[in-house]
């Protein structure tokens, strides 16, 4: 019975593209994170007088900013997954089990 149901879901055409579409989006955050999180690695190893260097009259670096950056970053495209997961993503997964418990 169990093997059944996993070959219906394995035939859904949805099933095929929420696959598709949910890997490739994967990818592509996945592509961007690590161009942020290794260009600001890459900085603070290769360019330390940049990093070192004070934004105005205070003490405050660009090194700070840019690492405030990161976090930030990485909080927004987690929370752009999330949007996608919770919208297309569930919708998808609907479409597949209403199409294979009926």
């Amino acid at each position: 019975m169990q093997e059944d149901l996993v070959q219906k879901i394995k035939r859904d055409p949805n099933y095929h593209q929420l696959v598709k579409s949910r890997s490739r989006f994967g990818w592509a955050l996945t592509a961007l994170m690590m161009v942020v999180y290794y260009g600001y690695i890459l900085l603070i190893a290769f360019d330390k007088e940049f990093m070192a260097s004070k934004t105005g009259q205070g003490v405050m670096t660009w090194g700070m900013p840019l690492g405030l950056f990161v976090i930030v970053f990485t909080v927004v495209i987690t929370g752009i997954y999330v949007r996608r997961a919770n919208s297309r993503y569930d919708q998808l997964t609907q479409a597949i089990h209403d199409k294979v418990q009926a």
